[in-house]
């Protein structure tokens, strides 16, 4: 018998977010649940081996096993050190 688990893959740009939920067999990885997601044909700048993942915000690894109802977010990169940004507008103010 084969258990299947309940996920959601969710990508956001600026002005749009994209979720897709999905029913996938125990053993299903970060990376396997990404691809069944058809999320990478709607967003082909989705690089897997440069974006970074997460469950609810924690960073995982693209082979992190999914558990029932995970919520796997895909991260944009970012365009600058956040810490840079803070800098700039307080030598800006």
């Amino acid at each position: 018998m084969t258990h299947y688990l309940e996920v959601e893959v969710v990508y956001a740009l600026p002005d749009r977010q994209v979720m897709k939920r999905l029913h996938v067999t125990k053993g299903t990885t970060a990376e396997n649940a990404i691809v069944q997601s058809g999320i990478l044909e709607i967003f082909p700048e989705i690089d897997l081996a440069r974006n970074r993942y997460g469950i609810f915000g924690k960073l995982i690894k693209k082979e992190t096993v999914l558990h029932h109802r995970d919520r796997v977010e895909i991260y944009r990169p970012l365009i600058i050190d956040p810490k840079d940004a803070r800098r700039r507008r307080a030598t800006i103010s």
